[in-house]
């Protein structure tokens, strides 16, 4: 077979060279070039002297190739202002003809005779080359599948390296088990599961599981996105589904992963036309495919998106996907897990503590650890280290959760005192409120977009259920509002800046939300208004229903002032009586440029403090 390929391309080959040939041997005809030059006046001389035979002049009569008794070609430039030279030409017996172009078009003709034909015939055959290369015309593998197969366990990554997500990793541990022994579950009537999709946000692992599935599995598996099945062509996306599910039955059993399946597995009927397009037929098709009325035995889809909010109900029931796996963020004991796995082959000096780091990094996701230690290990190699030391990891989570520093950028005395004063407004706050989340430092070097940050250490336990109390939320206003409240201060109401604008935004924000949300008004009571039904295709906000009246309206902006001026006076409070502390937070930072938890901590513990009331 391949033998045979192999002659009818060198037929082609041959084909086309000789074609070549032909139209060279057509078209292309070198010119004659003359052996010298006349003078005009010598011209007229040969001429009347009757030694020329033949005369070929250009068509406005200013160049002549002129041929004499003997043979010889000899070029001659006329003169424009002889109207008698065709007449003297003639009772001279000279042969006379008119050369419509001259021999300097030689390269133009060749052009159009020549190249152009020879251009066409080459892309026809380049055509033909093509369509003959692939495994069918080009032109119908349109609704070809694009999913990737793989065979074999080839992507090098096993369980052994997905660390903080256990209960994800035992739910796909059990396909992957029934895949390599479905006779001890069929045994007991078990089924295996259809489909499995993976919930959670970006970065938490959901792609590295169906790498680990790939390579734990022995089976082929299919991985393909959801936007590859989509084209601008009609029924291009419904075709690709019905073959990557036809290849995936000729290989059964077999995993068929499908990523970012909300690309294609949005509500139907959800957009403003009502809907019967393209995507909308490729998700009936997929539906068809999962659980139609033929089965798909052997067969799992696992499936990752971290919009299950937009997903079809007919995707997401039972016999479709059968389980729904939640990927989460990690917790501490995760996140220990996961900075192991991504520590290997880094080389660590022996003051990096993981467990710390562990407990500095509540809220990130495998993804941002890995990014982490990344990050450290480019700051060591920047340094000329041989080694990736805690202050390299501490600079590498300051510069992931704020921006690299802005050592360069030149500060004046007046700023850098105005930007030490609103940190340790929001410091002191914090510290001094009951129950709210430790000092974890102050700086007032630029960061991205902010002069200074002051980071806390949030409640881990308060960060995983989701759940905050009222005299949480209160305080964490309060801490806002301290930097300006410490502006104020010191400078004088006239003096304050717009350093607080992103502060102002999330008390507003919060206050509104314990108003409207969280049932948090003494006035309106335990009631949520506002309900969210908006269109996924135009943003939910966009298209969220008011169901209360304007005088509600009224009363919901009156709560939401009155929970800020309360913030407000509590954070002013504070700072009032604590004025000193302020001082000498505020110098310190100037000074050193940053203040940790332990130098804050000494500074409260040195000097008589007034803590905040209860709210």
């Amino acid at each position: 077979m391949k033998s045979n390929k192999r002659w009818r391309s060198i037929g082609l080959y041959v084909l086309l060279g000789i074609v070549v040939l032909a139209i060279a041997s057509t078209f292309v005809k070198p010119p004659t070039t003359a052996s010298e030059n006349w003078r005009y006046s010598q011209f007229i001389n040969e001429v009347e002297s009757n030694n020329v035979a033949k005369v070929r002049m250009s068509v406005d009569q200013t160049v002549a190739e002129v041929t004499t008794e003997a043979g010889e070609k000899i070029q001659v430039n006329l003169s424009p202002d002889d109207p008698n030279l065709v007449n003297r030409l003639l009772d001279n017996n000279v042969e006379v003809s008119v050369v419509r172009q001259s021999d300097d078009g030689f390269w133009v003709r060749a052009l159009s005779t020549f190249l152009v034909p020879v251009a066409l015939l080459v892309g026809l055959f380049l055509l033909f080359r093509r369509a003959q290369s692939g495994p069918g015309n080009q032109a119908l593998n349109f609704g070809k599948s694009k999913a990737r197969v793989q065979m074999e366990p080839q992507t090098q990554v096993t369980f052994n390296d997905v660390a903080g997500i256990e209960q994800a990793k035992l739910e796909l541990t059990e396909v992957v088990d029934f895949l390599k022994n479905a006779d001890r579950f069929t045994a007991v009537g078990a089924k295996i599961p259809k489909g499995v999709l993976l919930v959670g946000p970006p970065g938490t692992g959901k792609t590295l599981l169906a790498k680990a599935v790939a390579g734990e599995a022995g089976v082929p598996f299919f991985s393909i996105s959801g936007s590859e099945f989509v084209e601008m062509f009609v029924g291009v996306g419904a075709s690709r589904v019905r073959d990557l599910f036809e290849q995936a039955k000729s290989n059964a059993p077999c995993i068929v992963f499908i990523d970012e399946i909300d690309a294609v597995g949005r509500q139907r009927g959800a957009g403003l036309g009502g809907g019967n397009d393209e995507r909308e037929q490729t998700l009936n098709q997929l539906l068809t495919e999962m659980d139609g009325f033929e089965g798909n035995t052997g067969i799992i889809i696992i499936a990752a998106t971290n919009r299950p909010d937009v997903l079809d109900a007919a995707l997401m029931r039972p016999g479709r996907f059968d389980r729904q796996v939640v990927v989460d963020r990690p917790d501490y004991k995760g996140r220990l897990e996961i900075l192991n796995v991504h520590a290997r082959g880094k080389t660590l000096s022996k003051d990096v503590d993981l467990e710390k780091i562990a407990r500095r990094t509540p809220g990130f996701t495998g993804a941002d650890l890995s990014n982490l230690l990344n990050e450290a290990a480019i700051l060591a190699a920047r340094r000329n280290l041989t080694e990736i030391s805690m202050d390299e990891v501490n600079d590498a989570i300051d510069r992931v959760l704020a921006g690299p520093e802005k050592k360069d950028r030149v500060m004046s005395e007046k700023r850098k005192t105005l930007v030490a004063y609103h940190e340790a407004g929001h410091a002191i706050v914090g510290a001094l409120m009951p129950d709210y989340d430790p000092v974890q430092k102050i700086s007032i070097i630029p960061r991205g977009q902010a002069g200074g940050l002051t980071w806390f250490t949030p409640n881990e336990d308060q960060m995983d259920s989701g759940l905050y109390s009222r005299a949480y939320l209160q305080n964490q206003m309060a801490v806002a509002l301290g930097g300006r409240i410490a502006e104020e201060i010191m400078f004088g109401e006239e003096e304050v800046t717009t350093g607080a604008s992103n502060d102002l935004q999330q008390v507003a924000r919060v206050a509104r939300q314990m108003v409207t949300r969280f049932g948090m008004s003494d006035r309106l009571g335990p009631v949520a208004l506002g309900r969210q039904q908006g269109n996924p295709f135009l943003g939910r906000d966009i298209m969220s229903e008011r169901d209360f009246s304007e005088e509600t309206a009224a009363t919901i902006d009156d709560e939401v002032r009155n929970l800020v001026e309360q913030a407000y006076r509590r954070a002013k409070e504070v700072l009032v009586k604590n004025r000193h502390i302020l001082d000498l937070v505020s110098q310190q930072l100037i000074e050193k440029e940053t203040v940790d938890s332990a130098e804050l901590q000494q500074i409260l513990n040195e000097n008589e403090v007034t803590m905040a009331t209860i709210a």
